[in-house]
């Protein structure tokens, strides 16, 4: 692991990610955030090889994804997939909606669904009427970054929720993005913390053994 300290810029910190890009002892890549002021996120994630890009930052790995072609995922999208595979909700048909239009969940989690056949929506802070958009789906997702964004009133009674916030309370805690009232007519709802996030750190582990066992094949390659 790497430290740069809070001063670096965005070019010391570009240099230090192709030189493990380029390390052959180095099968995973990962930059952690949040980044010093002032540094620019997108040079860097364009820093990172696909083949050695574990939680799927560069926006060649998105493309890819949205391609069907082989792709590491960023691990919170994929995470969400492997939970709902767990507990064995079908995905064939299902209608999924998303609230979140970001790289690192909204948009490779709609590919990911599509992949699996669901009919996927996709909302965000702007879309009209939420609630009648939500009430549609069987599968509901949030991952607006809004603590208690989705109520009952958001829910399908019997819905799968799936809850991707994490929000910081003041006494240090964390909360999601979904109200607790929502448990009472959901057919399921993964709880923050505890749901999606252990299984995202999972994931970005068994990314980098995949990365390993391919590399310079590209075999680590599929998402």
């Amino acid at each position: 692991m790497l430290h740069l300290g809070p001063k670096a810029s965005t070019e010391e910190v570009r240099d230090a990610l192709r030189g493990l890009g380029e390390d052959a002892s180095v099968h995973g890549v990962i930059l952690q955030t949040p980044l010093p002021a002032g540094v620019d996120a997108r040079p860097l994630a364009e820093a990172v090889p696909t083949e050695k890009d574990v939680d799927g930052a560069n926006p060649l790995s998105l493309g890819r994804l949205t391609a069907g072609l082989p792709a590491f995922a960023p691990a919170t999208a994929e995470a969400v997939i492997a939970l709902l595979d767990h507990h064995d909700i079908p995905l064939l048909g299902a209608r999924a909606v998303i609230v979140s239009r970001s790289t690192v969940v909204g948009k490779p989690l709609a590919q990911l669904l599509l992949a699996r056949d669901a009919t996927v929506t996709v909302c965000h802070s702007r879309t009209r009427d939420l609630a009648e958009a939500t009430r549609e789906a069987d599968i509901l997702i949030a991952a607006a970054g809004q603590p208690g964004l989705l109520t009952a009133e958001h829910v399908r009674p019997g819905a799968i929720v799936i809850d991707v916030g994490t929000n910081p309370t003041p006494d240090g805690g964390l909360t999601g993005d979904v109200d607790p009232s929502a448990a009472r007519v959901a057919g399921g709802l993964s709880p923050v913390p505890g749901g999606v996030g252990p299984v995202t750190t999972a994931l970005l582990l068994a990314h980098v053994v995949r990365a390993a066992q391919g590399a310079g094949v590209g075999e680590g390659l599929r998402g």
